[in-house]
């Protein structure tokens, strides 16, 4: 459970061994997921996965939110690692607990007051809708779990320790996978049972991280306690441009979606498809973009900028490198991927063609993953925000929907392989010319 200093050593050995946990993590994650659809569907029937499946968009967006938020706790507490400034470290650690706490109760409540007016406004189908809100809203009673193991893997990848929070995802896979089909099956709570699952599961590993940081004193907590004006600001205005980016991108999604659903429903089935096999191919980019924040994060603190230069480009290479073996993997592999998730002809058809024609472009979307990371780094939330809106909202949305109308359903994969291109241009561009160098985190807090 050793931290690292990112502020010397051989940043090749640092970048692998610090992100290799990562990706193990975001993949038992993946795998959480599947597992969580796997029972449902097979105890319960497709009616049942269905609700599931209409409920984890909402879970998703608020988890994109948490996710954004961690970023920012990221970007703060790797530069006060850096600077090795012990007191600020635990005051903003404080600081986060209490304003992430905070949100954690007021999306709880929010959510289950209106978990049924949120999915009929989804067009959730009458057969669904009583599975879909008793599932939703558990959940949303269970969220401040979500929130917590979440914020203390995010604390110790600041602090350099990307290992300990292997565990907390592991034991909430092993326990969701054991009381899935115990509460579904056995005590028949049916979906109820797959949402009280999984909250126990996010509640197992949320008191574990707690026990291990206070126990082996990894993280520096203390007694809550009201944070300092300054601190607030500084949180306030890093966590809700990064929570809104992963929203946007959620949102971008969604619009794509609507593209897709045009060609009919072997479009919708294939697409579908590809996006389970894409999310697995992006885990070494989304790896390195939370490794590159932690390491680019200490180094920027003490203006150590030919470091952080250095870990860009290993960061780069190693993206490139990963990338484009899985971009021949899958292209090798398409057929045999997409009917891992289904069967039909013209849905497979459809899936295998989309991901051949995007396969050798996502090392494009994987160098936004790094330049992004590092200019979050340094605290230039904001403009990572402009540039998620402009790669969703400017590029990829309308380039699907143009190529889509000019050339037919191969234009799908076209534009946002264009897009892909593009928004990757437009990141090096801030990155090599933007002032996100000149950013002073900690400028309030030092007035």
């Amino acid at each position: 459970m050793k931290q690292q200093d990112f502020t010397a050593g051989p940043i090749g050995k640092q970048l692998l061994s610090f992100s290799l946990p990562i990706l193990v993590t975001n993949l038992l994650q993946t795998s959480y997921q599947f597992i969580d659809s796997l029972w449902v569907g097979n105890l319960l029937g497709a009616n049942a996965l269905g609700a599931v499946a209409v409920s984890s968009t909402v879970i998703f967006s608020v988890l994109s939110f948490i996710i954004g938020v961690n970023n920012a706790t990221l970007t703060v507490l790797s530069q006060l690692k850096g600077k090795d400034d012990e007191i600020s470290l635990r005051s903003f650690v404080n600081a986060f607990v209490v304003i992430l706490s905070g949100m954690a109760i007021a999306l709880g409540v929010a959510g289950v007051v209106f978990a049924k007016d949120i999915l009929e406004f989804l067009g959730t189908p009458s057969s669904m809708i009583a599975g879909a809100v008793s599932y939703l809203q558990i959940n949303f009673l269970g969220i401040f779990f979500l929130f917590g193991y979440n914020f203390i893997s995010t604390v110790f990848r600041a602090l350099g320790n990307s290992k300990t929070p292997v565990r907390f995802v592991l034991i909430a896979v092993i326990v969701n996978a054991v009381l899935d089909p115990l509460f579904i099956y056995v005590f028949e709570w049916g979906i109820e049972g797959a949402a009280y699952s999984t909250i126990v599961a996010q509640g197992t590993a949320f008191f574990y991280g707690l026990l291990v940081s206070i126990r082996f004193k990894q993280i520096p907590f203390s007694i809550p306690k009201l944070p300092k004006r300054e601190e607030a600001s500084i949180i306030l205005k890093q966590g809700i441009p990064s929570g809104l980016q992963m929203m946007v991108i959620s949102a971008g999604l969604a619009a794509i979606m609507s593209v897709v659903t045009s060609f009919g429903p072997d479009a919708v089935a294939g697409f579908g498809a590809a996006q389970r096999l894409d999310s697995i191919i992006m885990l070494p980019a989304h790896a390195l973009g939370t490794a590159v924040n932690s390491m680019a994060g200490q180094n920027i603190a003490v203006k150590q900028w030919e470091r952080v230069r250095q870990i860009t480009v290993y960061a780069l290479l190693l993206n490139l490198a990963a990338m484009l073996l899985a971009a021949m993997i899958i292209f090798i592999f398409a057929r045999w991927g997409i009917r891992m998730f289904i069967s039909d002809e013209g849905a497979v058809a459809f899936g295998t063609e989309y991901v051949k024609i995007i396969a050798f472009f996502y090392p494009f979307l994987g160098l936004n993953f790094v330049w992004n990371g590092v200019v979050r780094a340094s605290g230039a939330m904001f403009q990572v925000l402009v540039l998620n809106i402009i790669s969703f909202w400017v590029l990829r949305y309308p380039l699907t929907f143009i190529f889509a109308q000019l050339i037919g359903e191969e234009g799908i994969g076209v534009g946002i392989a264009a897009s892909f291109v593009i928004s990757s241009i437009l990141a090096f561009g801030y990155y090599r010319f933007g002032k996100w160098r000149e950013r002073e985190l900690f400028k309030e807090t030092a007035q």
